[in-house]
């Protein structure tokens, strides 16, 4: 009976040495920091990978990362110098430089976020309240930044945090003023487009009355040179007329009958109503074309006007 009870005693202790020796050793990896708290008053704080000791019960361990950390920050609304309103998405990355003060002042990484998103917001809005729209955007970018990192750097040292790097995901108009924006530079295109279509319908206007002014001048060129060459070719043609009558007046006026039949027969209307005897028909009775006395034609007939045709060849 004695010895199952000391038996029972003798677990008993060896848990509770267990215990107080599981409780009295803590290990450090490479990705963290420790701080050793007794009773909520911070007591020592390791860096260094490795197995450490503390006393068990009355000191606890809280580990913070060394690594660098991301502080994800709300977009924000930032009126720049030019009254130009910005919704600004900016992150930060730090790191623990003193754990023993981070401890103190903020106590946790979400402490220590709160605290950064405050202080973010504040250094962005001095920074780019003192710039311009495209300096934000486009021209001063970088420089900004360097600036927004130094003064968040600066006051983070209280908390015993070391700002790395600031930077702005996204700096765009509010949505009202993206639409307002956007609807302004429809406009603006759409009126450039117009004053384009005007310019180009103008000049075109002048290239087409300009083409038309030269097709008039070309057309009245041609029919001058054209009027004047036909005149030349009937005098020209009067010429060898006049030579042909003088060189053999019989020929000319068999030749003048022959156009005044072609002209009269013509294929599609042989239908002619005049005497047989006429003097239109000369040639027909006499090859010689003499004229027979006695028989004259009737005034205002075709024969008529066939022999005042080969009269006037005569001539």
């Amino acid at each position: 009976m004695k010895l199952g009870i000391a038996g029972g005693v003798a677990v008993v202790v060896a848990v509770v040495l267990l215990l107080i020796g599981y409780g009295s050793v803590f290990s450090v990896y490479e990705t963290r920091q420790a701080l050793v708290v007794r009773l909520g008053e911070p007591r020592q704080v390791y860096t260094d990978p490795g197995l450490h000791f503390k006393w068990p019960l009355i000191e606890s361990v809280i580990f913070i990362d060394k690594r660098i950390l991301d502080l994800e920050n709300a977009a924000q609304e930032v009126i720049a110098s030019d009254q130009k309103r910005l919704v600004v998405d900016a992150f930060a990355r730090y790191r623990v430089r003193d754990v023993l003060m981070f401890y103190q002042t903020v106590g946790s990484i979400d402490g220590a976020n709160s605290r950064l998103s405050t202080l973010l917001n504040s250094s962005l809005r001095r920074v780019l309240g003192e710039a311009t729209l495209t300096h934000v955007v486009r021209d001063d970018r970088s420089a900004l930044m360097a600036r927004v990192r130094e003064q968040v750097d600066r006051e983070a040292q209280a908390f015993g945090i070391q700002v790395v790097d600031v930077r702005i995901r996204r700096a765009d108009l509010p949505e009202q003023n993206s639409q307002a924006v956007y609807q302004r530079m429809i406009t603006e295109r759409q009126r450039e487009a117009a004053e384009f279509r005007a310019m180009g319908s103008q000049r075109s206007q002048e290239i087409r009355a300009r083409a038309d002014r030269e097709v008039t001048v070309l057309l009245a060129e041609a029919t001058s040179t054209s009027e004047k060459v036909r005149g030349e070719g009937d005098a020209e043609r009067n010429r060898i007329f006049a030579e042909a009558y003088s060189q053999d007046p019989d020929f000319f006026a068999f030749y003048r009958s022959m156009q005044a039949y072609e002209a009269g027969l013509r294929p599609n209307d042989t239908r002619m109503v005049i005497r047989p005897d006429s003097d239109f028909f000369r040639f027909f009775s006499d090859p010689s074309g003499k004229v027979r006395s006695g028989v004259p034609a009737a005034p205002g007939s075709p024969a008529a006007a066939g022999q005042g045709a080969a009269q006037g060849g005569q001539r």
